[in-house]
């Protein structure tokens, strides 16, 4: 009894596998017929089975170029590189949809999914920051082409967002430059940073931080530049107040700010 169920079991599993092996997706991937295997591709992205269309889309692609069904065709091949989250493919392939189809009715959500696709590949802040910039630059033509768009306000949302993430690239590189006590390359870093980013949630602390490190290497300085030095970080004492006078940073600048002037009377005595 029970060698007879354990043939019935392997003959279910057996018929399971053939006509697995014989499902209308199987058979198709077989096909010769290009043109069944493009509308079998549609359904298949219509119903969100992305990886199975794409098998056939990759098969097909080549057999299009030039014929009428080719427009669709190239914006859901690109478009399911997009569902599966292969944005390098799909940045790539929507780039192509915009040159190749610029008067397509398309060619609008191509180019926002081409600039979406660079966005989702920028890296954390820490990294290499290429991808990003490319972000940049294709969120900011696509804005710039299609001020009216529906995606108009998801593109300057994601603009935001990376110019944040490349603020916080170059205030931590500022900072790194304070903690391992390279004052002067600091203060210089923060220098830029204030001329590159003026709306930056970072400038407060930029502009503080860079009052503290050149107070830091003016009272580690030689004597001979002690006086120069401290009526340097005096300045950009006044420099912080001016924006910053009335923030929580203000009673550290102001203890700062005492020490300085006591200092400088002591070097003119």
């Amino acid at each position: 009894m029970f060698f007879q169920d354990m043939r019935i079991f392997v003959s279910i599993i057996l018929l399971g596998i053939f006509l697995g092996s014989c499902s209308p997706y199987q058979k198709m991937l077989k096909s010769e017929d290009v043109g069944a295997k493009f509308h079998f591709a549609d359904s298949l992205y219509n119903a969100g089975k992305y990886r199975r269309a794409l098998k056939l889309m990759e098969q097909i692609v080549p057999a299009f170029r030039g014929k009428p069904q080719a427009e669709k065709l190239m914006f859901i091949y690109a478009d399911t590189y997009f569902h599966l989250e292969d944005f390098y493919l799909a940045g790539y392939q929507f780039d192509r949809f915009t040159i190749s189809y610029p008067n397509s009715q398309k060619v609008e959500e191509a180019a926002f999914k081409s600039a979406k696709s660079y966005y989702e590949l920028s890296p954390r802040y820490s990294l290499d920051q290429k991808d990003t910039y490319t972000a940049l630059d294709k969120l900011q033509i696509f804005i710039n082409n299609y001020s009216e768009s529906e995606y108009l306000v998801e593109a300057n949302a994601l603009v935001a967002e990376l110019i944040t993430k490349l603020e916080k690239k170059r205030f931590e590189i500022a900072k790194q430059y304070y903690h391992t006590r390279d004052y002067k390359a600091s203060i210089k870093a923060f220098d830029n940073f204030i001329l590159d980013f003026p709306g930056s949630e970072f400038r407060k602390e930029t502009f503080y931080l860079r009052f503290e490190a050149s107070y830091t290497l003016a009272i580690n300085s030689f004597p001979e530049l002690q006086e120069e030095r401290l009526l340097e970080a005096k300045r950009h004492y006044n420099s912080f107040i001016r924006y910053y006078g009335e923030s929580d940073r203000k009673a550290d600048a102001d203890k700062i700010l005492e020490d300085i002037d006591n200092r400088l009377k002591d070097l003119k005595v």
